[in-house]
């Protein structure tokens, strides 16, 4: 059963204060993309993957990411736009635009969908969503409970009421789909449907999706703070 992981890294990333877009920011000296595809390809249980990227850095992303059976596209504006760009490209042959992968044509039987941003994404954890998708679950989210307090904030700043949190859960990547769901799912919304995660996109079309217990070291690289406890994380590791 093949693989393949769709990684959005179009976005520009502003938060990060960079002045490059997040995915090409180094982390301890390695990009941050190279990071999230080097930590999918490490899990054993991905084939090929596809990353989505601006226009005018798909020559430098394909330097950075030689050697590995990576596909460089070009993205869309918005994340939902690249993964719909990204399952094209699967949708048909190897060579061509889609290197690597599996011998043989056609699209895999299962798909992820991984933030650039989450470059400590543990192979493990792409493996156990993998083996879930494998198991017959056509949409599988790998999740975490809150910690916090959640509050529902309206105008004015006024609180309106604490969320019982123990049914809500933080939802990470990377996400996994038996291939005809997320394709369906694509298809089904639009070509201007916009949503923050892909499950988000399955649930709207009537489709289960399940949970995985996530892991803290697949948090999101989104601030300054965010890349700092990552470069201390790897830290501990060297």
């Amino acid at each position: 059963m093949s693989v393949a992981a769709v990684v959005p890294a179009a976005g520009t990333g502003t938060r990060l204060g960079a002045g490059v877009p997040k995915a090409f920011v180094p982390l301890a000296g390695v990009p941050i993309v190279v990071r999230a595809v080097d930590g999918l390809l490490a899990s054993g249980a991905v084939d090929e993957v596809l990353v989505a990227v601006p226009a005018e850095l798909v020559d430098h992303a394909r330097a950075l990411l030689a050697g590995r059976p990576v596909t460089v596209l070009v993205g869309g504006g918005e994340r939902t736009a690249s993964v719909r760009l990204a399952l094209d490209v699967l949708s048909g042959p190897h060579g061509g635009e889609r290197r690597g992968g599996p011998a043989g044509d056609g699209p895999p039987e299962v798909v992820l969908v991984h933030d650039a941003a989450r470059p400590l994404t543990p192979p493990a954890l792409v493996a156990a969503v993998v083996a879930e998708v494998r198991a017959g679950h056509p949409a599988v989210v790998p999740a975490l409970p809150l910690a916090d307090t959640v509050k529902r904030v309206g105008p004015a700043a006024a609180v309106e009421a604490t969320v019982d949190r123990s049914e809500l859960r933080a939802a990470q990547t990377p996400q996994g789909f038996a291939w005809e769901t997320l394709r369906a799912a694509y298809a089904e919304s639009g070509v201007d449907a916009v949503a923050t995660d892909d499950a988000g996109l399955v649930e709207r079309v009537g489709e289960r999706v399940v949970t995985v217990p996530g892991d803290p070291a697949a948090f999101k690289v989104t601030t300054p703070w965010d890349l700092r406890i990552a470069e201390l994380l790897l830290e501990e590791k060297a």
